[in-house]
């Protein structure tokens, strides 16, 4: 989008870079420009694309479902990119020991203004190490925009982010259809126009896409932490009794960590859940389970029990209160067990609701 004073020089060290190799390729420019982008790339012989919708994934979606070759190679034209270095991409493909090839940026070198310092030394390492933990791969450059594959290999990826998240979603379907996944150094060049990223906006895409494959460590471990520390803090002061003179506070808090905790844990089973209807991950263990349609309807009559004995236990202290004339009461505790039940129950009713919407979209649901 709107790289005219670079997009001839890209296309040009293409032309270069695979003249001498005798063999056959196109060109291919997804473009949203309101500059000449489009007009210097059909001179130079290139087919120019109109993505339908706008975004980073978009441009590459439309793009790769007009490519026609065996293999595939992938790169911003801003002019970062040293594409004299094609061949060294496809040569792996082509021997056949590889199925997915990515630039390591930081295996070879980043010249002088190039990239920001916190691209370098913060997001970009840290949101690497973090996808390589959670889907047990070795990368040193997740977000390198150079990339080739195969079209075997891009027909497994089964590709469909529209936005900057695109570029993890890449290499996470390359992880879980076990591609063979290699590197080559590369040279990034600083670019001549500003830059069109948005470091923390794009960064938590793609950290937020990453928690929608894999929510245990984000969600699941942390809901459970929390939601146990508080249930232990809770009972510890109810058993000693005497809340209201000594500890209210410390119920009051360890209640409100019982909350919280169930909370995120129930956003962690909406985010596997949805990444399983939608094929992001396999449906196994308790999300299968859960999936289930009559396990829906067991969540409903628990969620009802546990809001129904909230209520109940809410509307005894109620009762109480008019009782002795609306004066001082003393029952913390039963108002505190009365508001955990009854808030734990609601959300275990409104997971039961997303979840059977979940099955609906699926066609699962009855």
């Amino acid at each position: 989008m709107n790289e005219e004073a670079t997009i001839g020089r890209c296309i040009n060290d293409v032309r270069r870079a695979l003249a001498p190799k005798q063999i056959e390729y196109e060109i291919i420019i997804a473009d949203n420009s309101t500059d000449k982008t489009a007009e210097i790339a059909r001179s130079l012989g290139a087919i120019v694309i109109k993505p339908e919708k706008m975004g980073y994934g978009n441009a590459y979606l439309a793009g790769l479902s007009r490519a026609r070759g065996d293999f595939i190679v992938i790169a911003d034209s801003d002019g970062t990119y040293d594409l004299s270095l094609i061949p060294q991409f496809l040569e792996p493909l082509k021997e056949g020991v590889a199925d997915f090839i990515i630039g390591n940026r930081f295996g070879g070198t980043i010249l002088k203004g190039a990239m920001p310092w916190h691209h370098r030394y913060i997001g970009n390492p840290l949101l690497t190490k973090i996808l390589n933990w959670l889907f047990k791969i070795r990368v040193s450059d997740a977000h390198c925009g150079m990339r080739a594959f195969t079209r075997e290999a891009y027909e497994k990826m089964n590709l469909k982010a529209g936005g900057m998240e695109f570029a993890s979603e890449m290499i996470i379907e390359a992880a879980r259809k076990n591609l063979r996944i290699k590197e080559v150094p590369i040279t990034y060049y600083p670019r001549i126009l500003p830059s069109k990223l948005h470091s923390f906006s794009d960064g938590w895409r793609h950290l937020r896409f990453m928690m929608l494959y894999k929510p245990i460590p984000f969600l699941f471990v942390p809901g459970v932490v929390v939601f146990l520390l508080g249930l232990l803090l809770s009972l510890t002061i109810l058993l000693r009794g005497n809340a209201e003179t000594s500890h209210m506070h410390s119920l009051i808090f360890g209640s409100i960590l019982v909350i919280i905790g169930f909370q995120t844990l129930a956003t962690g089973i909406y985010m596997k859940a949805y990444a399983a209807v939608h094929g992001l991950c396999e449906k196994e263990g308790f999300i299968k389970k859960l999936l289930d349609y009559h396990s829906l309807e067991k969540e409903l009559i628990i969620g009802a029990a546990l809001l129904l004995i909230g209520v109940a236990i809410g509307l005894k202290v109620v009762l109480t209160w008019i009782n002795i004339g609306f004066g001082s009461l003393s029952e913390v505790e039963s108002a505190v067990i009365a508001m955990v039940l009854a808030a734990t129950g609601i959300q275990t009713i409104f997971m039961a609701i997303f979840l059977s919407v979940l099955l609906l979209e699926e066609g699962g649901c009855q």
